[in-house]
């Protein structure tokens, strides 16, 4: 039986159009119908670009028809975060104030993505700036989880992981600064790349002063239902650009051929994790096995140093956003909640030295990581050690939002050493909800995490395109 079009992966998507068995129009049309079915049930998508995507559509097969190269996504459709530069649509960030803020340029992903042929289809919902494990937010509301109804979306990509998840999108471009993309992902049942630090340039164009902790901690990177199309992807959106000097360019294999050891985490400093997730680390584990890796039990160095810093710095560094007069209207009441309640367990720094040695430490930590990585390539790793939390769980006071920290302590480490890490499902728990691993990689190792994955997803399979289960 042949699959619709929102049913097939970018690459076959692409494979589709380049050979002339699907038009680009008619996977437009696919996924177009597939958004008016889906959408207003999860509200993922805040903006759908359809005429938009049906001109270029019809574009892309005018010049196939003529013999032109249509690129290696061709056909493909894509959404774009809120926070991504778009010149057709302006970049809110989720904030009411932000809805008339209009770009006059397009991000570098946005520009290569249609330069490779793909099809923007629509925008991802995410919650204020980005600033819950959540996605929700005054100006488009709550996107709902796709598989309970009751439980979060995570954030803050969750717009762009629901919409891939539900065949709404073939790809999803966001970022991820404390595990924005592999929570969502996560909790959506896909995969998604957080990229190591600074290979694909800025979501913004415009300069502007950017916070330390924005530079070394957020990226940007794909979501996607394969590990596949994850690193075609990537393949298309990494490299330096000339409009973000922190950008930088750095060869992509497309494949890995060097030492195959893994370091399992099976419960990140022994803090507690939950029966469903030791099962998905085992899962996970037994692929890569299966594979060829060696599979080794050891935790890499000054874990819990690397994600207390994150929180620290993160919520210093943050809190410009909520002084006075520091935006031109409030942030949403959830937003602001979540904040002063995270602020109040991460600990504040007693002075300016006390930052800096922060910042200091980080370099150690880095080292200390790299060298564990030349023994042990990959680590395996919970995205969260517990499943998605009930709506509203986040504003429950400054004890939920320390217990969050806790779940994601090996979600933001990353983060905190610019490292590059790829989700993916395993199985559906009893609960209904996806639980799946992350494989982290050494700075620029990229290729490794997305083989490693491909690993695992190769032998425990896919969870999605799937309708809302409830």
């Amino acid at each position: 039986m042949s699959l619709e079009p929102w049913e097939m992966s970018a690459g076959e998507i692409a494979e589709a159009v380049r050979t002339g068995s699907l038009t680009a129009t008619a996977v437009v049309e696919a996924h177009l119908r597939r958004i008016d079915e889906i959408n207003p049930r999860v509200n993922a998508l805040t903006v759908v670009f359809a005429e938009r995507a049906l001109a270029l559509a019809a574009d892309l097969d005018r010049r196939i028809a003529a013999g032109e190269d249509p690129g290696p996504l061709a056909g493909v459709p894509f959404s774009v975060k809120e926070n991504i530069d778009m010149t057709w649509s302006p970049t809110t960030e989720g904030a009411t104030f932000l809805q008339g803020n209009q770009p006059a340029d397009d991000a570098t992903a946005v520009r290569r993505m249609l330069a490779a042929g793909a099809i923007p289809i629509g925008r991802g919902n995410m919650p204020d700036f980005g600033l819950r494990w959540d996605t929700d937010n005054d100006l488009f509301g709550r996107t709902l989880n796709p598989w309970v109804r009751s439980l979060v979306p995570e954030g803050s990509s969750g717009g762009d992981a629901v919409a891939v998840a539900t065949g709404m999108a073939a790809i999803g471009l966001g970022n991820d600064y404390g595990g924005s993309l592999r929570l969502p992902a996560n909790a959506a049942g896909v995969t998604a790349l957080r990229t190591s630090a600074w290979r694909i340039p800025a979501p913004v164009v415009a300069p502007a002063p950017v916070p330390l902790s924005l530079q070394h901690f957020a990226v940007n990177g794909p979501i996607a239902r394969s590990a596949a199309d994850l690193d075609l992807a990537f393949a298309v959106v990494h490299g330096a650009d000339e409009r973000d000097p922190l950008s930088i360019t750095v060869e992509h294999p497309r494949s890995y051929d060097g030492p195959r050891r893994v370091a399992v985490v099976r419960d990140p400093l022994g803090w507690g994790v939950a029966p469903s997730v030791a099962d998905a680390v085992e899962a996970a584990a037994s692929a890569l096995t299966d594979a060829g890796w060696q599979v080794d039990e050891v935790e890499p160095p000054m874990l819990e140093e690397a994600a207390v810093l994150w929180r620290r710095l993160s919520a210093y560094e943050m809190k410009g956003l909520f002084a006075p007069g520091a935006l031109p209207a409030p942030l949403s009441d959830g937003a602001v909640q979540y904040f002063q309640d995270n602020v109040v367990g991460a600990e504040p720094f007693a002075s300016v030295d006390d930052y800096a040695d922060a910042w200091a430490k980080r370099v150690l930590i880095a080292a200390l990581w790299h060298e564990f990585f030349a023994e042990h390539p990959i680590i395996l790793g919970p995205v969260a050690t517990a499943e998605p939390f009930p709506i509203g769980y986040d504003l429950d006071g400054p004890e939920a939002a320390d217990e969050l920290w806790r779940r994601h302590r090996l979600v933001v480490a990353v983060n905190f050493l610019g490292l590059p890490s790829a989700a993916v499902p395993t199985h559906v728990a009893d609960s209904g909800s996806p639980v799946g691993v992350q494989l982290i990689a050494d700075r620029n190792a990229d290729h490794v995490a997305l083989a490693a994955a491909a690993d695992v997803e190769r032998a425990l399979g896919r969870l999605t395109p799937t309708a809302p289960r409830w």
